[in-house]
């Protein structure tokens, strides 16, 4: 099997801070605690204090959460290394229609692996992967663009009056059942009976989006024993309480060292990827009327059309803690209070808004876990490794946008011997050019700048003739621009990382039992920071 690896700079759209923490780490240290490496892992590990107490009590709600969605023997036996003491590798993301885009699963895997080598390394470890139950965005995880021979297919479920509530408690309904089916089938006619068998079994009308997506990604990772957590479990609320009842009462003191970070990275040169107002708080209020942000005045608290004393909503994070739900900067936060976290498997921007969040953990936690870049993938199918070779590309051409992309594709459609006859006219012609400009010269040195402008003249509109030649031909098969759509939609899809807009589940139906482990084996702490180029068998 082909493999590339890139580094991130090599990868479009990846943010300056991101870059910056895994190139020069130096520059950015001020802004997190450890380095994106696995020493730093490890030093992590060996040191971390998290209470017997509360291990043992979230080990039990992760129990009941994981059997709930039905979890196999390895899960169960990854829960009780957690509760003996092992660490946890976390990884997260919002709970998307049929397992979301592919990099939800790229995350998991890059904990999984990290998880094992820690674990073989001497110190045990388990993979934890947060599902984003408590986002509101309903329009993130509505919908899900799939492969399936050259082109783009849209499944969507659609928007409804309870949008404003959680994604994790929105049940799917009926119009499930059609999608689901028709999901299936191309599942199935890709090769995989048990892909389809598993969307099935998962994604039923009376699931929500936080039941169907963990009941998925438990089937996809049973082999790995991948622990799920969902945190609108009220049992975790209660765990949390006291780092909710924390950042309420200190909020004066968070929402100025939030501000101040914020001024640190644009001094820097670096963008905040959250932003914090002089009313800021950390937490969401959930209730009848949805989840709205708590936001503060110096005498009360106020969400929605509801208000507070401070005294009595700090006061109410203890009493009714499920009531409550942390905000993008406290979210992590969350987590690491829950759980033993060594390492975070994070995203670009995720890492990047790290940053922000690295002053909450100080401040409320006085640890950070070490965050590393999850794994990236492009898959180039046979299909479009063929035509690739053809017209002499590679996936960073279709990366650079269309209009180079076709530029290079007419180029190498010309029909072999035109275009030997244009390479070797263009160099009898750009010698002929130079040396009468030189004779020109002589005669005239005022006209060097004539006799260079009619060079490039005479070479603009000879290139200009190959593209219409190159254009000619593409009029006569009809072919080039069907394979610039096939890999643009593979490997480029609206204009997007291929990880970012595609699910996974269609590629592994066609890849085999073993692309799971193919994938994950590159996941590797030893290639932390890289882009990988896979050719699918």
């Amino acid at each position: 099997m082909d493999c590339r690896a890139l580094t991130f700079r090599q990868v479009p759209h990846q943010p300056k801070l991101f870059l910056e923490y895994l190139d020069h780490f130096e520059k950015v240290k001020e802004f997190y605690d450890h380095p994106p490496a696995m020493p730093a892992v490890t030093r992590v590990a060996r040191k971390l204090d998290y209470p017997d107490d509360r291990r043992t009590e979230v080990a039990s709600i992760l129990r009941q959460q994981n059997a709930a969605l039905g979890a196999g023997a390895e899960t169960l036996s990854n829960l009780e290394r957690l509760e003996k003491g092992a660490v946890a590798i976390v990884s997260g993301q919002q709970v998307g229609l049929f397992s979301g885009p592919a990099y939800s699963v790229y995350k998991a895997l890059t904990a999984v692996q990290i998880a094992e080598e820690l674990t073989r390394a001497g110190i045990p470890a388990v993979p934890v992967f947060w599902m984003a139950t408590e986002d509101h965005d309903l329009d993130e995880v509505r919908h899900t663009t799939w492969f399936d021979r050259g082109k783009l297919i849209r499944f969507e479920l659609p928007a409804n009056a309870e949008s404003v509530q959680p994604v994790g408690r929105i049940p799917l309904g009926a119009q499930i059942e059609p999608l689901v089916q028709e999901a299936a089938e191309l599942l199935a006619n890709q090769g995989s009976d048990l892909l389809a068998q598993y969307l099935i079994e998962s994604y039923r009308p009376a699931e929500t989006y936080g039941s169907a997506f963990g009941k998925l990604f438990t089937r996809l990772f049973a082999q790995q024993g991948l622990i799920l957590m969902d945190p609108l479990d009220a049992g975790l609320h209660k765990v949390a309480a006291p780092l909710y009842q924390h950042a309420l009462a200190d909020r004066d003191a968070l929402n100025e060292k939030l501000l101040q970070r914020g001024k640190g990275l644009d001094r820097t040169g670096f963008a905040a990827q959250v932003k914090v107002t002089a009313r800021s708080t950390l937490l969401f209020r959930m209730d009848d009327g949805g989840r709205q942000v708590v936001t503060a005045n110096t005498e009360k608290f106020q969400a929605g059309e509801k208000a507070w004393p401070r005294e009595q909503l700090v006061h109410l994070t203890h009493a009714e803690p499920e009531k409550f739900s942390p905000n993008a900067l406290f979210r992590p936060v969350v987590q690491d209070y829950l759980l033993p976290t060594a390492a975070y498997i994070a995203g670009p921007a995720e890492i990047s808004y790290f940053a922000q969040s690295e002053v909450v953990y100080q401040h409320l936690l006085g640890r950070m876990p070490v965050m590393l870049p999850r794994s990236g993938f492009t898959l180039v199918d046979a299909k479009a490794n063929k035509l690739l070779r053809r017209y002499e590309l590679n996936v960073e051409d279709v990366w650079a946008g269309s209009q180079g992309l076709r530029h290079k594709m007419e180029w190498q459609s010309i029909p072999g011997v035109l275009s030997k006859q244009f390479e070797r006219d263009q160099k009898q012609i750009a010698k002929m050019l130079t040396q009468l400009g030189k004779q020109i010269e002589k005669l005239d040195p005022t006209l060097k700048g004539t006799v260079e402008r009619s060079r490039k003249r005479i070479e603009f509109h000879i290139e200009k003739l190959r593209q219409k030649a190159g254009r000619a031909q593409d009029q006569k098969a009809g072919l080039i621009s069907e394979h610039e759509r096939y890999l643009e939609s593979l490997l480029y899809p609206h204009k997007a990382l291929q990880s970012r807009e595609l699910c996974l589940l269609p590629f592994l139906a066609r890849w085999g039992a073993g692309g799971l482990s193919e994938l994950q084996k590159l996941s590797s702490g030893k290639k932390i920071g890289h882009h990988f180029i896979l050719q699918l068998p």
